[in-house]
């Protein structure tokens, strides 16, 4: 067998307890949501607070406004993280099963349908506040790559969205029965762990560059810039990232063994595309705008 790596002994469970015959346990996966919206509240409270950055020094709302927007933006990313999934990924299960559509935890968020559901919380918030959307845009977009990158931290903890089989010194050998489903290979399975890849490219890589030309270089100036970086830098490590990971199992056949869904693309492939195009012309128009 070549050299890989094993999975470190972790558990998806920090820790747990039991009252009146009912456990309840901190998971991994539920931190990460936590301190990814603490980390985005503080950096865009900073940020709000410093109207030097934005055009014509003024900041585009309160810090002590930002609170207001956070809860609208936690709605967006359970509802449409949800039902992106539901639609995106397991329309027919669900079709025959609506009860279980609410069922959060039991799994299953889609990161494109809580794209979505934030969006519209946002579009919503700024167009009743009359805030300029685009350096509302810009805001979210400098804050949110932390929380992806604890987000597949937590999925590489949970055994989940691992990578496709490899043998390379990395590669992982993840304890779960799927994972260990390798048709064609003998003994332990080692697959990419593609949610780290996607932890580096999407959170740490991105967003030190959205923190570095926001705070340093004034990029919050040209409205639409951060935010078209975002959905281009997203779209362009999701893309690549897919040909590492493992397709989800419903793509799967034995004539289609990618799991690839049109044009030879996975769905992840096809959801980024439009996001990696809107966000090269949002970038594009943002630099060619007179610097404000």
């Amino acid at each position: 067998m070549p050299a890989v790596l094993q999975f470190p002994d972790l558990s998806p469970e920090i820790f747990s307890i039991t009252l009146g015959g009912f456990s309840f346990a901190l998971r991994w996966y539920a931190l990460a949501y936590i301190a990814g919206i603490v980390i985005a509240w503080k950096l865009c409270t900073a940020a709000l607070a410093r109207d030097r950055l934005w055009p014509s020094n003024r900041a585009p709302m309160a810090p002590q406004n930002f609170e207001d927007l956070l809860t609208w933006i936690i709605l967006g990313v359970i509802v449409g993280g949800r039902l992106g999934y539901v639609l995106f990924y397991r329309p027919g299960y669900y079709l025959a099963n609506p009860v279980e559509i609410p069922m959060v935890w039991t799994g299953g968020m889609s990161f494109h349908g809580g794209f979505l559901g934030v969006v519209i919380a946002a579009l919503a918030y700024g167009l009743r506040h009359k805030i300029a959307l685009l350096s509302l845009g810009d805001l979210m977009a400098m804050a949110t790559p932390p929380g992806l990158m604890l987000g597949r931290i937590a999925n590489f903890i949970n055994d989940e969205l691992w990578g496709r089989p490899s043998t390379l010194p990395w590669a992982v050998v993840f304890p779960s029965d799927p994972a260990q489903d390798c048709p064609g290979v003998i003994g332990p399975c080692a697959r990419h762990p593609s949610q780290l890849y996607e932890a580096g490219m999407e959170g740490l890589i991105l967003g030190s560059l959205l923190i570095v030309l926001a705070w340093r270089f004034g990029a919050f100036k040209r409205r639409g810039l951060i935010l078209g970086l975002f959905l281009a830098g997203y779209g362009l490590s999701r893309f690549i990232v897919e040909f590492f990971r493992q397709a989800d199992g419903q793509f799967i056949t034995p004539d289609n063994p990618l799991g690839h869904v049109a044009l030879g693309m996975s769905m992840g492939q096809l959801l980024s595309l439009p996001m990696l195009l809107l966000g090269l012309v949002l970038a594009a128009r943002a630099w060619r705008a007179p610097r404000a």
